[in-house]
């Protein structure tokens, strides 16, 4: 039971800060359907079951099967997610798509929301750009929607999350136009 809850209570936290930086970027919908994935039972119950309370579950699965399924069911289900955005061409592979702007600027709210989430009282406003140069993502995504989100990432650590929110908001305002 204690999976079961720990799971929830942080997806729910997650869910909730995503929420709220959405809200500030204009993303209304997107802040309230963000991750509902995570709640269906092909996301959920490995969530449980890999629980840890320090890590996604996800890197637990993976650890001990070679692959994670909840994560394979995840990322092609939210548009969020950079792995979304990729496609095939002939003679070249799997290659990255340019992500839409509000869809960039949900990505970086959800990996502000993950790094306060699991880093807790110890979260610095750098964290995410951190992790951000850290991973592999950088050089898998498409060039644009890599550029767009580590200026944002920067913008947060170095001006805080609520100027760079507005200014996100700002930009998805202009590109409507």
């Amino acid at each position: 039971m204690k999976g079961f809850f720990g799971h929830l209570k942080t997806v729910l936290k997650h869910k909730s800060i995503v929420c709220g930086f959405c809200f500030k970027c204009g993303l209304y919908r997107q802040g309230l359907t963000h991750d509902l994935s995570k709640l269906s039972p092909a996301e959920f119950i490995p969530g449980v079951r890999y629980f840890s309370g320090k890590r996604s579950p996800n890197e637990q699965e993976r650890t001990e099967k070679g692959y994670s399924a909840a994560w394979l069911h995840h990322k092609g289900r939210n548009r969020h997610h950079w792995e979304y955005w990729t496609d095939y061409k002939k003679g070249a592979g799997i290659i990255p798509v340019k992500m839409p702007l509000r869809y960039t600027a949900e990505m970086c709210c959800d990996r502000i929301a993950a790094c306060r989430v699991y880093h807790g009282k110890e979260y610095r406003q750098g964290d995410a750009l951190e992790y951000f140069i850290s991973s592999s993502a950088p050089k898998l995504m498409h060039f644009e929607t890599s550029e767009k989100l580590k200026e944002w990432l920067t913008l947060v650590r170095d001006r805080g999350e609520n100027e760079t929110f507005k200014i996100i908001k700002d930009e998805i305002k202009q590109e409507k136009r």
